[in-house]
């Protein structure tokens, strides 16, 4: 058995169980479906500011995952402005950090558009304005060179290296480009889920350039997960979970490039992570989700600032009992004012009087509350 699986015989034919893994892959796409449908009940201010915050994750996340710490407040500055969000105090932004969010940005928000070896080139430069990472050199916006020796994914110490991996011959890639990207823009793979599982893979294998292949690996996965959901709005982080679970990520990584043509561990592994990505993601939201059905069915409500921001910090979880005092605290107002505000609430079923009396009278959203404001009088 061949070494790595571009020495098999076969390599690229690769082989997967599509109906051992078919229950798996329809249980993925339903869940796509079903945090879209979520997502198109939402305002349009309300699904912006999710994608900025998802957004936020994936790039810091991804880069995390290869050892980088990148600063989330310009991360968010940079994708805020690409996307013509006015979040005020905006900070100043790192060519390196704009970088990265413009790979990423480019890969969903032009899902559409044909992944080319030139658009490859153009993401690698991105990453590396200056030419280099950290004091090593990078060839920019080209495949590496193999100069320095072949490229190896190595860990453990001096004299006692473990090589992980071996990539293609820098011969080779010309070749390994043009068949890979022929695939990925071709008809071969329908299923845009599957092909993304794929795409990460081959790519990885073939580690064209002399750093960042794992980042370019993800975002063409986005693209491919952009495209099987025909959006660029992105409401969940993959790289986020391959975070998670990096270690299982690198580990199935090693085993598919020794595995020959079968990666259907690997698909499995991917389409597990991709679908954990997704329910990670609606837990997350739902807390958001129902502040946003709240408020929408308030609508035009009479509600004074001080309610709007008290019920505001109860939908985000206040901990602890509300009483009088802690909502005078809160509204920074007198507890007679406070007694009113709470006394509107409970006769308009927003607010109901929890068990207990006397100075340790307490108060939560009613359950009809926290989905629909009852009415006022």
């Amino acid at each position: 058995m061949s070494a790595y699986s571009y020495e098999d015989p076969t390599w690229p034919r690769f082989q997967w169980g599509r109906e051992k893994l078919a229950e798996q892959l329809v249980a993925v796409h339903i869940e796509q479906g079903r945090l879209l449908g979520c997502m198109e009940g939402l305002g349009f201010k309300l699904r912006r500011e999710i994608v900025l915050g998802t957004a936020t994750v994936d790039v810091l996340k991804s880069s995390e995952i290869e050892g980088e710490r990148l600063d989330a407040e310009q991360v968010r500055s940079s994708i805020a402005r690409r996307l013509g969000m006015d979040i005020g105090g905006l900070k100043p932004v790192d060519r390196n950090v704009e970088g990265v969010v413009e790979m990423m940005l480019d890969a969903t928000r032009h899902y559409e558009q044909p992944l080319t070896e030139e658009r490859l080139f153009a993401w690698h430069a991105s990453l590396f304005p200056t030419g280099r990472n950290g004091l090593r050199p990078i060839r920019v916006g080209a495949c590496r060179d193999d100069s320095g020796g072949p490229m190896q994914v190595v860990s453990g110490p001096v004299g006692r290296e473990h090589v992980h991996f071996q990539a293609p011959a820098a011969s080779q890639l010309n070749a390994e480009m043009k068949r890979f990207l022929a695939w990925f823009n071709g008809n071969e793979e329908s299923d845009w889920v599957a092909r993304a599982g794929i795409a990460h893979l081959w790519f990885v294998t073939i580690h064209p350039f002399d750093d960042g292949n794992g980042r370019i690996a993800r975002a063409i996965s986005d693209m491919a997960l952009a495209r099987s959901e025909r959006s660029s709005q992105r409401f969940y982080s993959m790289s986020a979970q391959i975070h998670q679970e990096r270690a299982a990520y690198y580990d199935i990584l090693e085993q598919a490039q020794k595995d020959g043509m079968d990666i259907t561990p690997w698909m499995a592994w991917f389409l597990g992570c991709l679908g954990r990505a997704i329910e990670g993601a609606q837990a997350t939201l739902g807390p958001v989700l129902a502040k946003a059905r709240f408020w929408e069915s308030a609508g035009d409500s009479d509600l004074n600032e001080r309610q709007r921001l008290v019920l505001n910090w109860l939908l985000d979880g206040f901990e602890g009992k509300l009483t009088t005092s802690k909502w005078a605290k809160l509204a920074k107002c007198s507890h007679d004012t406070a007694l009113r505000d709470i006394a509107e609430l409970v006769k308009g079923g927003i607010l109901v009087r929890n068990s207990g009396g006397g100075r340790s009278t307490s108060y939560a959203l009613t359950k009809a509350g926290e989905s629909s404001p009852g009415p006022r009088s």
